[in-house]
């Protein structure tokens, strides 16, 4: 794991390399036979268009159109995805035109015997047990395909706790379900696959991803480039700022981590070790500015859809909560950055090497229209999620043909339909694989005794239970896409903080946070891993180093779980702009004590006290933020004081 990636991997192809390594998604066919590649643009451009339409004239009964869903989304995953990693990737084989014709007849049973599924009423029949149980092992195929094995093993599980969950003993013990109501609860209700999380695919998610797509065709990739580059890059560690702020951006819209690393790192990896940065931390600003991609709004990565669907609140309410935590986890990636460009003396880019702003703007500045035309339908319209969907993919092609260096071609246009569908696979597919798992969940109660047994082991202290939550969310999301890893711990770790007193939706923030620190948290760091196989640098101590980078971001879950005010939940603007202010700079503390920089080298002790001080002022108590600024004032001086002198001596010296 130590060992540094091969030269070879420092060329696009290497990077495509890097990506098909650490995910598993980017591992899809690309054939040579022109009808099979027409077939499948046929098929994902079909798949684009009915959610489009779904959204305009309104969808079928629920279960209709989540099964349409799942059927478009396990048929091309069978045509598009190997079964095996070394499986052919440019031919076809027969079982998988098998598997995709049975996935599609799993969605076609329910639309020919959707009355009669409706009048048993969950007493199903031989013919409901067979498509159920097809559906079941279809489902979990694929999720192993995608997402690979922990997924598929881990509802496998559940699956087989279901059946034979009375043989155990204690709290984890039920009274057991026989094979057809396990298979039932799964497949003709909304309570298994075509659950709430499914739900949220075929409705919000699949808009969202194409929205990505479209603006990804119309070069919104290399505007985000472009604008960061002008804006920073002639800044103290210019291109690493430029990495935070493009890869924060893009981010936010496709949902991918991994992704976004080698995409963005691509371009802004090289730069950063141009001006003097080191491998490993040039590796680890790229995966920490990646992964917050996903908790910045306004699009999150599509959890924040999720988020709002499961705890019934307006997704506004989770956005506008978002905001200020996301602002400190970026505020604390770029502070480390510019300490450590004023400790090591790394300037930015010369600016006759740089677009310039207007440039940037002239050419391709109106892509900014639909991401403000997104943020006011969603927040201050008043219509529909979905609604705003729609209309903001419209508009982007619209705008888009504005000028002549984004305008989009017919062909572009079908890129983009069939680059949706395809991008929203591996989010479909964890969807509906851990549909699965709460089903079964929510069949046998596992996450209340889940719960009751996190709160027993922590012995009604919400600290400790806060410590074992945020354990098992790392340890969970080491081996599941961000989404998933969300469901779950929702599903069984959030409740045992509820039990304590915590808010519902803090609690999920607090798991949906810490699920998805985990690729950037050794032993299993995904993103890490994947930017040091671009950087060159050491796995390992690129993830180490994109932990101490995103340390703002584990902190402040906790502080936001003691005190709301910094979802900004319950408060008067007065407060809001008080705790805004204070945790602003309690971050700025936060990072001048990890990086021990400030003016000049930190000493240990005024180290440890400028940490003691930044989490007095990020935690919301007015006392405490007075002590906080005290400790701020003091060292400010002290170590003004000390560059003073130094450079007193070095001016006496020359």
């Amino acid at each position: 794991m130590e060992k540094a990636v091969n030269q070879d991997e420092h060329t696009p192809d290497g990077h495509l390399k890097i990506l098909e390594k650490y995910d598993t998604e980017s591992r899809f066919r690309v054939f040579k036979n022109k009808k099979m590649t027409l077939v499948i643009t046929l098929i994902a451009v079909g798949f684009s268009l009915y959610h489009l339409y779904t959204s305009v004239l309104g969808a079928p009964p629920t279960l209709k159109h989540r099964s349409i869903h799942v059927a478009f989304v396990l048929a091309l995953i069978f045509l598009l995805y190997p079964a095996r990693k070394k499986g052919s990737r440019s031919q076809l084989v027969w079982y998988d035109v098998i598997l995709a014709l049975l996935s599609v007849a799993t969605s076609v049973y329910i639309f020919a015997d959707y009355l009669g599924i409706i009048q048993r009423g969950g007493i199903p029949n031989n013919t409901d047990i067979v498509f159920g149980v097809l559906l079941v092992v279809l489902v979990l195929e694929a999720a192993r395909r995608v997402t690979g094995w922990a997924l598929p093993v881990l509802a496998v599980l559940f699956f087989l706790y279901a059946l034979y969950g009375r043989n155990f003993s204690g709290i984890f013990r039920h009274r057991g379900y026989e094979w057809d109501m396990v298979v039932n609860q799964l497949y003709v209700t909304t309570e298994g696959i075509f659950g709430t999380a499914i739900g949220v695919s075929a409705t919000y998610i699949f808009l969202f991803i194409l929205f990505g797509a479209v603006l990804g065709r119309s070069g919104m990739g290399q505007f985000f480039n472009d604008f960061a580059l002008a804006v920073a890059g002639h800044t103290k560690g210019g291109p690493a700022k430029v990495a935070v702020l493009a890869s924060g951006m893009l981010g936010s819209i496709n949902g991918s981590a991994i992704a976004n690393v080698v995409t963005t790192g691509a371009f802004t990896i090289p730069l950063m070790k141009r001006i003097g940065y080191k491998n490993n931390f040039a590796g680890a600003v790229e995966a920490t500015a990646s992964v917050g991609g996903q908790i910045l709004p306004p699009i999150m990565g599509a959890a924040a859809f999720i988020m709002a669907e499961v705890l019934s609140i307006p997704y506004s309410t989770v956005a506008l909560a978002a905001i200020l935590p996301a602002a400190l986890y970026y505020l604390g990636i770029i502070t480390q950055i510019h300490l450590r460009a004023s400790k090591e003396g790394l300037e930015g880019i010369k600016r006759s090497e740089l677009p310039k702003i207007s440039e940037v703007m002239k050419e391709r500045g109106h892509l900014f229209l639909p991401l403000v035309f997104l943020i006011y339908m969603l927040f201050f319209s008043g219509k529909t999620i979905i609604f705003a969907a729609f209309w903001t993919i419209i508009i982007t092609v619209l705008v888009a043909q504005l000028r002549k260096t984004t305008r989009m071609s017919f062909k572009d246009i079908v890129g983009a339909l069939e680059d949706g569908a395809r991008s929203a696979l591996s989010v479909a597919i964890a969807c509906a694989a851990v549909g699965i798992i709460v089903g079964v969940a929510t069949l046998t109660g596992f996450g209340l005794k889940l719960a009751n047994g996190i709160v027993a082991i922590g012995g009604e202290s919400l600290m400790l239970t806060l410590i074992f939550t945020m354990i098992a969310c790392i340890i969970l999301g080491m081996g599941l896409p961000s989404i998933p890893t969300y469901i779950i711990t929702a599903t069984m770790a959030a409740p045992a903080l509820v039990k304590l007193g915590v808010e519902p939706f803090v609690a999920h923030m607090f798991v949906f946070y810490f699920g998805l620190f985990a690729n950037l948290t050794p032993p299993v760091a995904l993103a890490a891993f994947a930017a040091a196989g671009i950087s060159g640098g050491s796995p390992m101590r690129t993830g180490f180093v994109s932990m101490k980078l995103a340390i703002a971001g584990f902190i402040v879950p906790y502080i936001f779980v003691y005190n709301n005010a910094l979802l900004m939940i319950d408060t008067t603007f007065l407060e809001g702009a008080v705790v805004t202010l204070t945790s602003i700079t309690g971050v700025i503390m936060l990072g001048i004590s990890v990086e021990r920089y400030y003016f000049v080298p930190l000493s240990w002790p005024l180290r440890i006290i400028m940490f003691l001080g930044s989490i007095m002022l990020i935690t919301p108590n007015m006392l405490q933020d007075l002590a906080g600024l005290v400790i701020l004032i003091i060292i400010t001086i002290l170590q003004w004081m000390k560059m003073k002198k130094n450079h007193q001596e070095l001016t006496a010296a020359s």
